[in-house]
Parts: C-alpha cells; structure tokens; sequence
C-alpha cells in the first residue's frame, strides 16, 4: 500500500495543480480555432521580408498546434503562397508554445518560466526566418486567397461557440492528452526513482547539461504542455533551469518526422537553418538564465514542485478540476484510439493509405485538401488506420499529389 501511495501520489498532485490551468488554456485554444480563420494566416505571410517572419512568428505562439499539426498547417500555408521565411517562422514558433502549455508552465514552475517561452519561441523563429529570408533567393509572390473560403460554410455565434467548446475539450485533448498523460507519468517516475543529487555531479556544468538536453529532445516528439511537468521534475532532481529550458524549447519545437518532412519540401539547406535556429536559440536562452538571470525568478520551481508533490492535501477547487479533467480526457483518448466504422465501399470510392497523419490538424489538412479537387464528392480520414477513403470520380493522381503536397507519404 505505501509503495502504491509513493508511485501515485506525485502523480494526482501534479494533475491537481496543473488541471484548473489545461481547462483555462484548452478553453482559449477552442476560442482561437472557432474564432479566427486558418486563411488569415496564410493572406499576410507572402513576402520574403521581415514584416512577414514577424507576422508569421506572432501568428504562431499563441496557436496550439502541436510539433506534427503545425507540419501540415505549414506545408499548407506554403502551398497557398507563404514565403520560405514565414514557413520557417511559424514552424519554430508555433509548437514551443500555446495559451494551454504557458498556463501549465506558470503553474508548476512559476511566472517568470511561463513568460520567457513566448518570449523565447518569438525570438528565435524571428532568427531563424531572417536567416532563411537572407541565405535563400526567393521573389516576393502576392498570396493567393485560399480556396476553401469558398467551401466552408458561414456559422452563427452559437455554431462557433460549439465548435470552440468540442475543438478545445474534445479534438485537442485527443491530440495532446495522451503526451500530458505520459509526461505526468514521466514526472512522477522522476521523482520516485531518480536520486536527489543525480545532477548534482553536472550542476557546476549547465552546458552540459543543455547539451544533453538537446541530445535527447531534438529527435523526440515532446508535447508543449506535456514536457512541462518533466522539466519541473528534472530541475527538482538537480538540473539546472537553463538547462530545464532547453529541454522546454527544444523538444517540442522538432521531432525526427518533422525534420524528415521540412527536409523534403523545404530543402537540406533550409532544414539546417531551421535546426540550427532552434540549438541557438535554446542554448542561448538557457545561458541567460543560468547566469544572467536572478536564480530568485525560478525558485518556484522547488518549492512549489515540490509541495505539489508531497502535501498532504489539496484545495477543492484543485481536486474538482483534476475530476473535471479526467472526465473529459478518458472519453477523447478512447475516441482517438478507437477505429471508425467503414460502410462498405462502393464503385465511386477508393481508399489512400496515408503514413505520416497524427492528430487532428492532420486529419483537417488533409479532408479539406482533398474535398477542393475536382471530382471528390466526400473525404473520410481515419487516424488510427492512416487512410483517408475518398468518394467521386476524381484522377488518382492528383489525390496522390495533393497527399504530397501536404508533407505525407501515400502508401501504395
């Protein structure tokens, strides 16, 4: 019984304290995708200059697309003219953060955490689309009004309040809440298993630290909001909060799958610049704040950490939240787990088996490209089996090529 009290206890604590926050940013992440439309971004990106990397930079940190959504949400962007540059910007900025994954960094490891990952992810997707805009020879082009203005249906208020309220709390919690669930699982693994002086041996060495941070995060897929209680374990086990903060940055800015495809339709030499961007970008923000920063600013970190972890008691409000949040959780990770049923397919429909679809915004991009060729009558994605079974009479080919287009492989 105590050994069951000691692997789950940190585990409710740290759901506790974070869940009145993920139901705040979930909130505000359905508002944005309800309120505001895709097409925006992709009218104002089109010049090689540095309004359109800015504007691009600003467009992406308050989105909450994770590290494989904003991969075909830019491909998509860049298809309806945004330069190289405003691609290259909202890729860096956009999956380092989100309204729900700032809550949660204020959450468990304070204010000055929490303000410094915008700030962070601004500046270097700034960097790193100036860099591309300048090392790349690409003429300004005016962008093109996206097609699917004309296919998507105008909604009344009411209409989009209920799409913000199933977007936030349905689609995005299918999409993240099983990284949130295994980064709480990770943090209460951390603080159970790993010795209090593990990183002690390295805490006159935060480089390299950060270093092994990047060593392990680049190739991973970390979620925003789900790395956080991670880093908070880690900085509470010895790691320094630089170094914490590389980990925060760099993990969820890239994954191998996102390397692959940016390497494909951007080229070689504008996936270095990318990378190369992020490992500066992090690196230097975690310099900052080792040793230019006050180490006042993050001692929330341990201390609220650790009491989230080892009171004996939490408020009601927290406890109403945690149960608020696990209501709305479990049914969306069934439901993405869960294959669709297919009617039998008739004469008119074929089925395109796509590999690289994970969430949600894949499974978007990839109906609403599909439903604007002609001859397709209607699209159908299935995640959990990676296809997408189109009705009509549309050229096989173009489907394939849309499918490529958009950054994914179709299986024959």
């Amino acid at each position: 019984m105590d050994a069951l009290r000691t692997w789950l206890y940190p585990f409710f604590h740290l759901l506790g304290e974070m869940a009145p926050y993920l139901l705040l940013g979930f909130l505000i992440a359905g508002i944005l995708h309800a309120f505001v439309p895709r097409t925006v971004y992709a009218r104002y990106l089109a010049r090689n200059d540095f309004r359109s990397v800015l504007l691009a930079a600003l467009f992406g940190v308050p989105l909450p697309l994770c590290s494989c959504g904003v991969i075909p949400t830019a491909m998509s962007m860049r298809r309806e003219g945004a330069s190289r540059a405003a691609t290259v910007s909202f890729l860096i900025a956009t999956p380092q953060t989100g309204v729900d994954s700032i809550a949660a960094t204020a959450s468990l490891m304070g204010l000055p955490f929490a303000l410094l990952r915008p700030v962070a992810a601004l500046a270097t997707a700034l960097f790193g689309g100036a860099v591309v805009g300048l090392a790349t020879d690409e003429p300004a082009t005016a962008a093109r009004p996206a097609e699917a203005d004309a296919v998507q249906p105008r909604r009344t208020l009411l209409e989009k309040c209920r799409l913000a309220l199933r977007y936030g709390f349905s689609e995005m919690m299918e999409d993240i809440g099983r990284w949130l669930v295994v980064g709480l699982v990770l943090a209460g693994a951390i603080t159970v298993l790993l010795p209090d002086d593990f990183f002690l041996s390295l805490g006159a060495r935060p480089l390299v630290n950060m270093l092994l941070m990047l060593l392990l995060s680049i190739p991973m897929y970390l979620c925003a909001t789900g790395s956080v209680p991670v880093a908070a374990a880690l900085v509470l086990k010895g790691l320094s909060p630089g170094a914490a903060f590389v980990l925060l940055m760099a993990g969820p800015a890239t994954n191998l799958a996102a390397i692959l495809v940016i390497g494909k339709v951007l080229g070689r030499r504008t996936l270095a610049l990318y990378l190369a961007s992020i490992i500066a970008g992090a690196i230097g923000f975690g310099l900052l704040i080792d040793y230019v920063l006050p180490a006042s600013w993050f001692l929330h970190v341990e201390t609220g950490y650790a009491a989230c972890c080892h009171a004996e008691g939490m408020p009601w409000w927290q406890i109403l939240s945690g149960i608020l949040f696990l209501a709305l959780l479990i049914p969306a990770l069934l439901k993405r787990h869960r294959k669709n049923k297919q009617q039998p397919h008739t004469n008119m429909e074929k089925v395109y088996r796509i590999k690289g679809m994970m969430c949600n915004h894949c499974k978007a991009n990839v109906e609403q490209r599909l439903a604007r060729i002609e001859g397709v009558a209607s699209v159908q994605v299935d995640l959990a089996a990676g296809t997408a079974t189109v009705t009509g009479d549309a050229d096989p080919a173009r489907i394939v090529a849309a499918i490529g287009e958009l950054g994914y492989e179709y299986v024959e």
